[in-house]
């Protein structure tokens, strides 16, 4: 008889239940986050009625006309229709109608969603009334100044034209600051450009460090200042995309609290000697591109002869990131992209680094640094040896749109039992197997 277990899959289109079975003699186990009961509607109202370190949004924004909400996009789990009916209440008691209320989804460098995934992201209600926009960051922004870090800022002019502008966001870990949330939905209505030299030029905390102090999260709570970020309401999900926990108000004050909470519930234990680690890329799911760079952390620490699988339903098909192609490399986008950081500096600050450049040219010539480490030290996880098998993608969901059969070390199927004959090949057709599953990888941390 075969053993059935049961996951989710499809982030945003469907969100559905995955029936996996597995031969009888493998002994699964699911290594479930530790999150608290899913919040009711009263209990969300509740926390928005009681902000840490400021006044409820209908106090903050008496007297404004024109509020703006950054709304991380769907490749972040966040279920903002649970809050947003809650939200255009304070505005309302502020005398702000919904029609005022212009909704900014704050994709960053990512691919354009769907307009239909963007609507069930933001819920009936706002997307009937409010005024509901897709930043672009090709085009449409300003430049507001500099950075203490050196960072130029040019952000999404939508966000000039607003007088009280907040966010919502979760926290989740990633491999840039250690865990978004806070400040950094202020990275999502950047310019590329400058998305862009915020990630080359900070070396990366690694996914899920210990706490929100590196040099990329200084550099974005100075952007959040500039752009006039007042409040945030930060949702936290379970491994069913269900609201859990819900904090409100000044995000500089209760931001680390929120970062402890991720860490210590969706801690995990690394899979050890396991012979099969399936790494379930919900809720992170939408495309190839995203389950390769949110879906695949646990493999990382797979043993050097243990089968590798992701599970991804890839809705958006290949998806896209504008900073870090994965499917499909543009052509020339590594001098592009260096072009279009140049075009950042002022005629002086291009003199300057020519300058130094030369300067640091003429130094390396009589002076070797034989031991120095490259700048672009690679920060991801690293496994006890290198693997032997490659990544097995198992595409959940059947859509019209193919995928290249192959990218970056791993393949792509759609049939479960190939998946399984596959694994039982690889190894060696023993009866016996252990099995390790993580039900929402991309929220996991492992340690």
């Amino acid at each position: 008889m075969m053993i059935e277990q049961h996951l989710r899959t499809g982030a945003w289109y469907g969100d559905a239940n995955l029936h996996l079975e597995f031969p009888p003699g493998w002994n699964v186990t699911i290594l479930w986050p530790k999150t608290p009961p899913p919040l009711n509607d009263r209990q969300i109202l509740e926390r928005l009625e009681r902000p840490l370190g400021q006044p409820r949004i209908r106090e903050l924004c008496r007297g404004k006309s024109r509020p703006l909400v950054l709304v991380d996009d769907v490749n972040r789990p966040t279920p903002a229709a649970r809050v947003m009916p809650f939200l255009l209440e304070e505005f309302s008691a502020a005398g702000i109608p919904a029609s005022n209320v212009t909704i900014l989804m704050a994709r960053g460098s990512h691919g354009a969603p769907q307009r239909e995934a963007m609507l069930r992201k933001i819920g009936p209600q706002a997307a009937s009334v409010c005024r509901l926009l897709l930043h672009d960051p090709y085009r449409d922004t300003v430049r507001i100044g500099k950075t203490s870090l050196g960072t130029p800022v040019h952000v999404n002019k939508e966000v000039l034209a607003a007088d009280f502008v907040m966010g919502i966001g979760g926290v989740y870990p990633n491999n840039t600051a250690g865990f978004g949330g806070g400040s950094k939905i202020a990275l999502g209505v950047l310019d590329l450009r400058v998305i862009s030299q915020l990630h080359r030029r900070h070396k990366g905390a690694g996914w899920g460090a210990l706490g929100p102090q590196n040099d990329f999260r200084r550099d974005l709570d100075e952007i959040a200042q500039m752009i006039g970020l007042r409040t945030v309401i930060t949702v936290h999900v379970n491994s069913d995309r269900d609201p859990v926990r819900v904090t409100s108000g000044d995000y500089r004050i209760y931001y680390e609290q929120e970062v402890a909470f991720a860490r210590e519930a969706f801690r995990t234990a690394k899979p050890g000697a396991a012979d099969v680690v399936i790494s379930n890329a919900y809720p992170n799911d939408l495309s190839l591109t995203f389950v390769h760079m949110k879906g695949i952390y646990p493999l990382r620490y797979a043993a050097p002869g243990a089968s590798r699988i992701v599970l991804g339903a890839c809705s958006e098909g290949e998806g896209f990131h504008g900073v870090y192609p994965i499917v499909r490399m543009p052509r020339f986008h590594e001098q592009r992209d260096r072009l279009r950081r140049i075009s950042l500096m002022t005629p002086a600050e291009m003199a300057k680094k020519i300058a130094g450049k030369i300067a640091g040219g003429f130094r390396s010539r009589i002076i070797s640094k034989p031991d120095a480490k490259p700048s672009g030290e690679n920060n991801s996880p690293q496994a006890p040896g290198k693997p032997k098998n490659p990544i097995w993608l198992y595409r959940t969901a059947t859509h019209s749109d193919g995928l290249p059969s192959a990218v970056r070390g791993m393949r792509i199927l759609s049939s479960w039992p190939d998946i399984l004959e596959i694994v039982r090949k690889e190894q060696g057709n023993r009866e016996q197997l252990n099995v390790a599953i993580y039900p929402c990888a991309p929220l996991q941390v492992l340690e």
